[in-house]
């Protein structure tokens, strides 16, 4: 029984001293490498945006659109807008020429639903994205489909008093309603800013892919 007892004891004293893991995340250990992995993300996602528009590009029909379609994607969504020829109306009123322009979606949106279903599978398989399409015809535009995605933030007590505030005032139903008010009212006012700041970022894409190591 004392040979026993010795034999558990060294076990037990053996598994107590058995060297842990390193509970530490993996990028911990990474160091000054991190960012040349954020810069290679930012680069491959330009890169895949690019790949998305040549592919639509090349896809679309010629004929839909008297130019080339908006096209914009992110993580969740890829959406084209084109736009459409203008019908004539010639000493029409204003009333008129919009209600011309919106059957003139009317009837692209019908006509087109099939090849747009068609696509629309191709590119979701191929990209795992949804495509959303819409088209501007005169003064009027049209979102035929869009993804509405839930996006998750912290706010600290002033920002959150705003969003309250906006509640209050019976401008937004919820916060997150409000939240989505304050998003489109930025973008509606800051347009320029924003195309600046996109193709400064697209700048910036470049000029890192002609940088030294880049094949």
């Amino acid at each position: 029984m004392l040979v026993f007892d010795q034999a558990r004891h060294a076990c037990n004293h053996n598994y107590m001293n058995t060297p842990q893991a390193d509970p530490r995340p993996a990028d911990d250990a990474a160091g000054p490498d991190s960012d040349t992995s954020a810069s290679n993300q930012s680069a491959g996602k330009a890169n895949a945006t690019e790949e998305v528009r040549g592919w639509f590009t090349g896809r679309l029909p010629g004929d839909w659109f008297t130019a080339a379609p908006d096209i914009q994607a992110d993580r969740e969504e890829i959406t084209i807008v084109g736009v459409l020829p203008a019908p004539e109306t010639a000493g029409a009123s204003d009333a008129e020429r919009a209600a011309a322009a919106e059957g003139r979606i009317r009837r692209f949106r019908e006509e087109t639903r099939g090849r747009r279903i068609e696509i629309a599978r191709e590119a979701e398989h191929k990209f795992r994205r949804k495509v959303s399409w819409g088209v501007t015809c005169a003064d009027v535009s049209e979102m035929f489909t869009t993804l509405s995605v839930p996006v998750m933030t912290r706010l600290r007590q002033p920002e959150r008093r705003v969003l309250d505030t906006l509640v209050e005032a019976g401008v937004a139903r919820s916060r997150s309603d409000a939240l989505a008010w304050c998003v489109r009212l930025t973008g509606e006012n800051a347009d320029a800013w924003l195309a600046r700041l996109r193709d400064a970022l697209r700048h910036v894409e470049e000029v890192r892919d002609q940088g030294p190591g880049r094949a």
